[in-house]
């Protein structure tokens, strides 16, 4: 039977809400503040947070006391996220549907979604249907090539001999983009988005030696994926690599300090 890309990825998801907060979550934050700056949320406006995760950038909106509502595909995030954001509304949707009437909000964000969905244009239509004009969407997604954290993984497992899958479902060529600026802006615009523009967003991931373990190790993301397949003697020489590859970003306390980057892209509702 073959697994749609958007099936997949649900599934991956599943049931991983704790697991993402204590490895990814800490990832993701880091672009939070960007993104949230890009779409101008300032206090009073209606905010649309798409694939809420754990509620990070929500939580920053209530910050800017905004008026903040969250959706996630995946239940145990939005449960997750009503308890650690409980200023902000949160209810479970399925991109690209939105259950929201047009013009419902002020502006729409989505930090890290587009990577994970199969019809990135048609999200992002559906954020620009129930954004006013004039308003604006803002959304973030890792680049290609990847940045230094996360190519920090895959130098680990080729050093331990780890041969990737041919079985996962991949994004059908007529859906992709460049994972670069000029590319989101590119599929922004495609997606009826006027002005739009991409640039890049740097910053330093700190985080424990262990809690980036620990969330492949959950089954947290493709990286998670891909260690569970392994045998017992792969994944200690895949712990092995990854003890020696993180030393150098590792403090006496055992912090990582790995340097990361996104794209971030911007339009405004016509």
């Amino acid at each position: 039977m073959t697994v749609s890309f958007d099936d997949y990825e649900r599934a991956m998801w599943a049931g991983k809400a704790d697991a993402y907060q204590d490895n990814l979550a800490v990832l993701c934050a880091g672009a939070a503040p960007a993104l949230l700056d890009a779409a101008g949320v300032t206090a009073g406006m209606r905010v649309l947070d798409v694939g809420a995760g754990s509620g990070t950038v929500a939580g920053l909106a209530c910050e800017r006391d905004a008026v903040v509502t969250g959706v996630d595909a995946e239940p145990s995030m939005v449960e997750l996220a009503a308890r650690r954001v409980p200023a902000a509304a949160f209810q479970q949707a399925v991109l690209p549907d939105l259950p929201f009437a047009d013009d419902a909000f002020d502006v729409a964000v989505a930090n890290f979604v587009l990577n994970h969905v199969g019809a990135p244009a048609a999200v992002l239509s559906g954020l620009r249907r129930v954004v006013r004009p004039g308003g604006r969407v803002a959304v973030t997604i890792w680049p290609q090539p990847l940045p230094e954290a996360q190519r920090l993984w895959d130098e680990i497992f080729d050093a331990a001999g780890v041969v990737r899958p041919t079985d996962l479902p991949r994004l059908a060529p007529e859906h992709d983009f460049g994972r670069t600026p000029s590319g989101l802006a590119d599929l922004m615009s495609a997606a009826g988005l006027a002005d739009t523009g991409g640039r890049t967003v740097a910053w330093t991931q700190h985080i424990s030696a262990d809690a980036w373990w620990n969330g492949p190790a959950a089954g947290i993301g493709l990286k998670g994926h891909l260690l569970r397949r392994q045998t017992p003697e792969t994944i200690t020489r895949i712990r092995a690599e990854y003890d020696a590859r993180t030393a150098p970003y590792r403090s006496a306390d055992g912090m990582l300090a790995l340097p990361t980057a996104a794209v971030l892209g911007v339009g405004i509702v016509p």
